[in-house]
């Protein structure tokens, strides 16, 4: 479901890794008075009415709303500025915003507009109204080879152009954070743990972000770059082929109860491999994965190589709707 007729003219921010109240006060003071906010055509939160919740989180709410005027919908994330978790959703808040209002690609969830009242931020999102990937694998259980490249290429092609135009890592790419529509389109979505480099080839060694789809060199709390991003990508491809997450927990367990267990699953064990004894998988689509999922950054393909990959390569030119796996 795409907006059309909305032009975006927005302005970065400079994100301190710590902000003071000082900061974070100019900060909302400039949301407070419209700085920040899409061009002609701007979503006013006041002409949205809520229709229902899309999700929860620690510090906040996601809602569809429908412009009163338009009928369009957004999506309506809510965040409450007081609470234990303020000191982290303040630093959250400034990332991810200073992502959203920099980023202009078809393969990113679009920001519209973000504000400021009694408290709370408000930043309205292009709703998508197909959900999340993770909820595609909930409905579909395992997802055949040609929508999985389907997929795969769109988030590629996102984290191209998040790492080479706009110097971004993501850090958290998870099935739950992959949104789709019912246009068949894939974006990535959620930049509260996203990291701005100063250049291409910089290294980050903070240690944050969803640790299930973490890499090995993250967990290890080694510095990283952008092909942590590959390695959950790889995890969550793998998860949509085989319906489940690609670690098994434990003998006799129905899950990961201990989430310490786990880490130390994903930094010491070998990497997590498509049953060998199932034949629906493609040697292409096993390769794939085996390049996403190589414990060693430096032998890890990076997103563009994986564009030009077979299994990429495969199904290039082929009428594959995502949306059909819309329910």
């Amino acid at each position: 479901m795409r907006n059309k007729g909305i032009q975006l003219s927005l302005s970065p921010l400079t994100v301190p890794a710590d902000p003071s109240d000082a900061q974070f006060s100019t900060f909302i003071s400039s949301l407070q008075g419209g700085t920040y906010k899409a061009g002609r055509g701007a979503v006013s939160v006041h002409d949205l009415e809520s229709l229902s919740i899309l999700g929860r989180g620690n510090s906040g709410v996601v809602r569809k709303v429908r412009h009163r005027r338009s009928g369009d919908f957004y999506a309506l994330k809510l965040i409450q500025l007081s609470g234990p978790h303020e000191q982290s959703a303040r630093t959250q808040i400034m990332r991810e915003l200073d992502i959203l209002l920099t980023v202009d690609s078809p393969l990113v969830v679009r920001c519209f507009n973000a504000s400021c009242s009694d408290g709370v931020i408000s930043i309205v999102l292009e709703y998508m109204d197909g959900g999340t990937l993770a909820d595609l694998i909930k409905s579909n259980g395992r997802i055949s080879e040609p929508y999985i490249a389907a997929i795969a290429k769109q988030v590629l092609q996102g984290l191209v152009y998040l790492n080479k135009e706009r110097h971004v890592i993501h850090r958290d790419i998870k099935p739950s954070n992959l949104l789709v529509n019912t246009d068949g389109d894939v974006k990535i979505a959620d930049f509260g743990v996203s990291a701005v480099l100063a250049n291409s080839v910089a290294m980050c060694d903070s240690f944050v972000g969803t640790q299930t789809y973490m890499s090995p060199e993250r967990i290890m709390g080694e510095r990283y770059g952008y092909k942590c991003d590959v390695w959950s990508v790889g995890l969550s491809l793998m998860e949509c082929a085989i319906g489940r997450f690609p670690y098994p927990p434990p003998p006799g367990e129905s899950g990961w109860n201990n989430f310490f267990d786990l880490l130390q699953t994903v930094a010491r064990e070998p990497p997590p491999s498509l049953p060998a004894s199932d034949p629906s998988f493609s040697p292409e689509f096993r390769s794939f994965i085996n390049c996403c999922l190589r414990k060693n950054p430096r032998q890890r393909a990076s997103s563009p190589e994986l564009l030009n990959h077979p299994f990429i390569r495969k199904y290039e030119g082929r009428s594959i709707d995502i949306a059909d796996l819309i329910h």
